[in-house]
């Protein structure tokens, strides 16, 4: 595979559906046939390590309860063997220092001269946080280079993304690196006691779709709520053409 792509997800704001976003891309991948490579180097909550089915390596990038960022050296000798995607859920406690490992150590152009894509996944989510998650993805596009290339995954569980008046796609944060962006993933806007429910119940369980799916222990109408979100999910990761 000439250009095995590095997925790498990245937001420096805590609880916004970073490892939900692993698992799903990695079980995306390996409903297009591939196997992809998952790591998680979540110091604090491993949550993509805990989905036994996708078979996660967890890096330990921890010394004396600090951060070595020499440990991210073992993350680039994973990928510079991996012949298939290599997906990596990084926690909000290490967003700072892996950032600034991967932009000093100009590893998106080291990946580049190997046949890697850097692929950096990050999230916007409505509510609360809907500012800090923009400008932490502002922040971002103006600091990695331009061989890093960009997927934005909007998050409207808690509320909708938009500030006075402007959808994401209205931002100046977005309309200022429109270039760098090469898909909008929305994921499904998921409330109330069904569809929300039986998402988050399968999300705490570290459940697969798969496996969920195959769950005799679920409902009818939970198994078929969980496929309709599959579906939409997917299909939205078909439309990217960097996800292929």
């Amino acid at each position: 595979n000439l250009m095995a792509k590095v997925h790498i997800i990245l937001q420096g704001k805590g609880g916004v559906g970073k490892s939900a976003i692993a698992a799903i891309v990695a079980q995306y991948k390996k409903s297009i046939g591939q196997a992809p490579v998952c790591i998680d180097t979540d110091p604090v909550n491993a949550t993509f390590a805990g989905y036994r089915a996708l078979d996660v390596r967890r890096l330990n990038i921890m010394e004396d309860d600090e951060i070595n960022t020499r440990h991210f050296d073992a993350l680039v000798e994973i990928i510079a063997t991996a012949e298939n995607d290599v997906i990596i859920d990084n926690g909000a406690s290490a967003f700072v220092p892996l950032s600034h490992y991967l932009i000093s150590n100009r590893v998106p152009a080291l990946l580049q001269e190997m046949g890697h894509e850097l692929v950096v996944h990050t999230v916007i989510t409505g509510g609360q946080a809907l500012l800090d998650t923009v400008s932490g993805f502002a922040q971002l596009a103006s600091q990695f280079p331009d061989e890093s290339i960009f997927v934005v995954w909007l998050n409207p569980y808690w509320g909708p993304i938009a500030h006075e008046g402007k959808r994401f796609e209205q931002m100046k944060a977005y309309t200022g690196n429109r270039d760098r962006v090469t898909a909008i993933v929305t994921i499904p806007d998921l409330k109330g006691e069904t569809y929300g429910r039986d998402f988050a119940e399968m999300l705490q369980d570290r459940q697969t779709f798969e496996e969920a799916l195959e769950d005799r222990t679920r409902t009818i109408m939970t198994r078929q709520r969980l496929k309709l979100v599959k579906s939409q999910l997917f299909d939205a990761l078909e439309n990217a053409a960097v996800m292929s």
